[in-house]
């Protein structure tokens, strides 16, 4: 099947070109983040941190932002910022490619539950039928600036792998970096066979590697060309959501893209606070 032509759904032929190999990726335009972060304890005790984290979050800038300006006012503070969930979801301009875009979600979404004017409900529609594609996940180590390993499986879905990006290669004089066409390439982890097995991982059992997935999708009102996603880390969000999406396929002949209804009903998304199982270092 070298060189194969295919036709798309009855239309012209689609030829094989140099950047079309790749999968199909949904592009992204914003961000809604699912809560905020905050100053650890240790941090809280530095009146410079105190004032500028109030000012980023004053002026709207995004976490990461603020995160960076500590670090470079207090660099004995490490890691000065914890995640801490909250009722609604946050909306920050500096998080979309158009800053007016979070403006409009929460001018036409928002509400004042009693502590100001917040995002705590809104409707999506779903770009793809495919719930995979519209909540890609994935185990994940990350290090200070780039994704160290990641889970991907093969391609017939059987294997799970655990990948890496290969080192960049050199010339023959062993001094100069040949230049890669496509990006840098990626190569299963040597360690554990190249197998994908949290129980025997170390990054894994360290907390260094953990499940992230994000929601991608469109809000009906809100006009931009570009998907937007709310990023996750939740293994119970992440499982509800696939049963919503397999019962709505179900009920739609494998469709859950779109509006879902002639009368414009659509999926949304809300936050709701549940007590979930764990298990400690004692295995209870």
């Amino acid at each position: 099947m070298a060189n194969a032509v295919v036709s798309v759904q009855g239309g012209p032929v689609a030829l094989h070109t140099l950047l079309g190999q790749a999968p199909a990726r949904i592009p992204t335009g914003g961000k809604i983040r699912p809560g905020i972060m905050v100053l650890t304890r240790k941090a809280a005790e530095h009146p410079e941190a105190k004032a500028i984290y109030r000012q980023g979050v004053d002026e709207g800038r995004s976490f990461e932002e603020i995160e960076r300006r500590l670090a470079q006012a207090i660099p004995q503070l490490k890691s000065p910022l914890v995640p801490r969930n909250v009722p609604w979801f946050t909306v920050r301009a500096s998080d979309f490619a158009n800053p007016e875009t979070a403006r409009e979600i929460l001018d036409a979404y928002g509400e004042d539950r009693g502590q100001g004017h917040r995002l705590y409900r809104f409707p999506v529609v779903f770009p793809a039928d495919h719930w995979q594609t519209v909540m890609p996940h994935e185990l994940a180590a990350w290090g200070t600036h780039e994704k160290r390993f990641w889970s991907q499986y093969s391609p017939d879905g059987l294997v799970r792998h655990c990948m890496r990006h290969a080192p960049v290669p050199v010339d023959d004089t062993g001094r100069r970096a040949i230049r890669i066409f496509g990006g840098r390439k990626t190569v299963l982890r040597e360690e554990n066979g190249g197998l994908c097995d949290p129980e025997s991982c170390p990054e894994y059992q360290a907390r260094q590697c953990n499940l992230t997935g994000r929601f991608l999708f469109f809000i009906p009102g809100i006009r931009s060309i570009s998907a937007l996603e709310l990023p996750t880390t939740s293994f119970y969000a992440m499982s509800a959501a696939i049963q919503r999406f397999q019962a709505m396929a179900m009920m739609r002949g494998g469709r859950i893209s779109g509006f879902l209804g002639r009368d414009r009903a659509t999926f949304f998304l809300t936050k709701v606070l549940r007590d979930v199982p764990h298990i400690d270092e004692q295995g209870r």
